[in-house]
C-alpha cells in the first residue's frame, strides 16, 4: 500500500503531471501567449533577415575599386529598420511576458492560500509552519523566475531554430540536412541531464522549507531561546540544515550546469561541420562568399538557443520543482465541507449536549472514549484535569475544529455536524491561554470579529474589560500600531486585548481556556467579575488551573485520560474526597 501511495505521488507531481497543470493556468491567457509568440516570430525573422542583409552586401564588394556603393547604402538603411523592428518586438515581448507570469503566480497564490484557510485544523498542527510559507512565497518566487525566462527565451528560442532551418534549407539543402541530423544529439544530452535534475532541485526546495520552518521557530520564540541558553542548540541545528542546503544546492547547481557545456561541445560540431562543407561547396562554385557568410552566421544563431534553452531547462526544472510542492499544499484535503443542508443558528439558547463521542488525534491512541455530557442553557461548566487529559481537545470539538470520530455533539437541539462551521463559531466567544495579536492598531485588534464596532463601543468593551487604562497609556492609545502578535505588549496586556475582543463580542456561549494566566491577581480579581457579569445567562465553559477561579461553576468536570471521572459541584467534589479533592488541596495546602 505504502509503496503504490509512493508511487502514486511520483505520477502525480512528476515533470509532465506538473508541467500540465502549469499549462492549464497559462491557458487561461492564451491571447496573450499567442502575442507573444507572434511578437517573437517577428523578433526571430527580423534577426535572421540581418545575415541575408550582409550576405548581399559582401556580394557588393566584387574586387578593389569595384565596391557597388549605392547597394550597400540602400542595404543599410534597410538594416537599420530591421533592427528597430527587431527591438520593438523584443520590447513588447517582455512586456507580454511579464505580464502572463505574473499573472499565473498571482493566481497559483492565491489558489494556495485561498486553501489554506480551507484545510483542517489537523493539517496545520501536524505540518511545521515555517514549511507551508516557504511553499506560499519562496517556491512560488522560485516558479515566477523560471516561468519568465521559459517565456522569453523558449519561445525565442524554438521559433530561432525553425527559422534559421528554413532559411539554411533555402540557400543549401545539403548542408541544412547536415546540422539537422546533428541536431538530436544536442537535444539528447540536455534532456538526460534535466530528467537527472528535477529530483535534485526538488530536494533543495524541502531543505528550504525546512530552513525557513526553523528560522519561523527561532524568530518567533526568541525570548524563550534566549531564557533558556538555547542558542548554541539552535545554531547547531541551523548549521546542520544550512550544509544540507549547501549540498544540494550544489548537487543541484553542478549538475545542471552541465548541460550547457555539454550542448556548446555539441553545438561547435555543427558550426564546424558546417565551414568545412560550406568552404568546399563554395571553392566549387555552388555557394557564393556571401552565402557562405550567412550561412555561417545562421550556423551560429541555430546553435546559440540550445545554448539558452539548456539554461531554460535548468530553470524549469527547479521552477518545476518549486511549483510541485506548492500543488502539493493545493491538493491537500479540505475540511469537510458544510452540509447541503447545514442550518445556521443565530443567537443560539446554548443547551449543549454530548452523547457518546469517542476522539484521537491519531487512530491507535485512544484519547476521549464514550464522553456524554447534558449542559442546559446558561450553565457555566469549569474543566479541569492534569495536562493532556483532554479539557483543549474537548473545546476544539465543541468548535469543531475537528470532528468526533463517533458520538454526536448538539447545540440546540441540532447535531453541529448539520451546522454551518460560521454560524457555530460565531455563537461562540474565546479567550485562549495563547494571545493572538495581528500587525495594526489597538483598535483594529479589539474590533477583528466585529469589524463595524463604534469607537464607543470599543472602548466600553476595553472598560469592561479593565485594559482601558493601559490603552490610554501607550503613545496614541486605540490608534497605537502594535507589531505582529503584540511584540510591544506584555503578556498580560495582549491577554487583556484578547478578553477585551470577546467582550465586545457579547456572543451567546463562551470558552474561557486558561483566559487570566497572564494576569496579575489584582487584576484577576477585577476581570473575575467583568466575566461573571458576561457570563449571566450564557453558557460558559471554562478551562482553569487555577481552581480558585472555578469555585461558582454550576458543574465541575474532572477529566482524566479523556474521561469524565468526577463531575459535581465545587462543594460536592470536595465531599467527594477524591481526585478533584486531592488536586484543590494540593493547590491550598499550607
Amino acid at each position: 500500500m505504502a509503496g503504490n501511495k509512493k508511487g502514486d505521488s511520483k505520477a502525480k507531481y512528476g515533470n509532465k503531471a506538473v508541467i500540465g497543470r502549469i499549462l492549464k493556468h497559462i491557458k487561461k491567457y492564451g491571447f496573450l501567449v499567442g502575442l507573444s509568440f507572434i511578437c517573437a516570430a517577428i523578433s526571430v525573422a527580423a534577426t535572421l533577415y540581418a545575415p541575408i542583409l550582409t550576405g548581399n552586401a559582401i556580394d557588393l564588394i566584387i574586387g578593389p575599386g569595384d565596391v557597388d556603393f549605392d547597394g550597400i547604402k540602400a542595404i543599410i538603411k534597410t538594416f537599420i529598420i530591421v533592427i528597430v523592428i527587431t527591438v520593438v518586438a523584443q520590447w513588447l515581448m517582455n512586456i507580454i511576458n511579464n505580464h502572463i507570469t505574473y499573472n499565473v503566480v498571482r493566481d497559483v497564490r492565491d489558489e494556495a492560500f485561498c486553501h489554506l484557510q480551507n484545510l483542517p485544523l489537523s493539517y496545520i498542527d501536524s505540518h511545521k509552519h515555517g514549511d507551508i510559507v516557504s511553499r506560499i512565497v519562496a517556491d512560488i518566487d522560485q516558479f515566477a523566475d523560471g516561468l519568465l525566462m521559459g517565456f522569453t527565451q523558449l519561445f525565442t528560442g524554438v521559433v530561432t531554430i525553425a527559422g534559421t532551418l528554413i532559411f539554411m534549407m533555402l540557400i543549401n539543402v545539403p548542408i541544412a540536412l547536415v546540422v539537422v541530423v546533428l541536431t538530436p544529439v544536442s537535444l539528447f544530452v540536455a534532456a538526460f541531464i534535466a530528467k537527472r535534475t528535477y529530483r535534485l532541485f526538488r530536494d533543495q526546495s524541502e531543505t528550504r522549507g525546512e530552513m525557513t520552518s526553523l528560522i519561523d521557530e527561532m524568530v518567533g520564540q526568541q525570548k524563550i531561546v534566549q531564557a533558556f541558553g538555547y542558542e548554541d542548540d539552535a545554531l547547531e541545528r541551523f548549521e546542520v540544515i544550512n550544509d544540507r542546503l549547501e549540498k544540494d544546492s550544489m548537487n543541484a547547481t553542478f549538475y545542471s550546469s552541465l548541460t550547457n557545456p555539454s550542448t556548446r561541445f555539441v553545438n561547435s560540431l555543427v558550426y564546424t561541420a558546417v565551414g568545412i562543407i560550406g568552404a568546399l561547396t563554395a571553392i566549387t562554385g555552388r555557394l557564393s562568399i556571401g552565402q557562405l557568410t550567412c550561412f555561417l552566421s545562421y550556423a551560429n544563431q541555430y546553435t546559440k538557443p540550445f545554448n539558452e534553452i539548456s539554461n531554460v531547462i535548468t530553470e524549469l526544472q527547479n521552477a518545476i520543482a518549486c511549483a510541485a510542492r506548492v500543488f502539493e499544499l493545493i491538493d491537500e484535503k479540505c475540511e469537510i465541507p458544510d452540509d447541503t443542508d447545514a442550518v445556521v443558528i443565530a443567537n443560539p439558547s446554548g443547551a449543549i449536549k454530548i452523547e457518546n463521542v469517542a476522539f484521537s488525534y491519531v487512530p491507535d491512541k485512544e484519547l476521549i472514549t464514550d464522553l456524554s455530557l447534558d449542559v442546559k442553557p446558561g450553565m457555566r461548566v469549569a474543566i479541569v484535569g492534569p495536562t493532556g487529559c483532554g479539557k483543549s481537545t474537548l473545546i476544539n470539538l465543541l468548535m469543531r475544529f475537528y470532528d468526533v470520530d463517533s458520538g454526536k455533539i448538539d447545540v440546540d437541539g441540532t447535531n453541529i455536524k448539520h451546522i454551518t462551521r460560521q454560524s457555530l463559531r460565531d455563537g461562540y466567544g474565546m479567550v485562549l491561554q495563547e494571545t493572538w495579536l495581528k500587525s495594526g492598531t489597538i483598535k483594529e485588534n479589539i474590533a477583528y470579529g466585529k469589524p463595524d464596532a463604534t469607537d464607543e463601543e470599543i472602548v466600553e468593551a476595553a472598560k469592561k474589560a479593565h485594559s482601558h487604562s493601559f490603552i490610554k497609556r501607550l503613545p496614541k492609545g486605540y490608534d497605537t500600531v502594535i507589531t505582529e502578535d503584540g511584540g510591544n505588549l506584555s503578556q498580560g496586556q495582549k491577554q487583556l486585548l484578547c478578553i477585551t475582543r470577546v467582550m465586545l463580542l457579547m456572543p451567546p456561549m463562551l470558552i474561557l481556556d486558561e483566559a487570566t494566566s497572564s494576569i496579575d491577581t489584582r487584576t484577576e480579581i477585577r476581570i473575575q467579575k467583568a466575566f461573571n457579569k458576561m457570563m449571566e445567562g450564557r453558557t460558559s465553559f471554562i478551562v482553569a488551573h487555577r481552581l480558585s477561579t472555578i469555585r461558582e461553576a454550576d458543574i465541575i468536570l474532572v477529566m482524566k485520560d479523556g474521561n469524565i471521572i468526577e463531575k459535581g459541584s465545587h462543594r460536592e467534589l470536595l465531599a467527594m474526597n477524591g481526585f478533584y479533592s486531592n488536586l484543590y488541596n494540593a493547590q491550598f495546602a499550607h
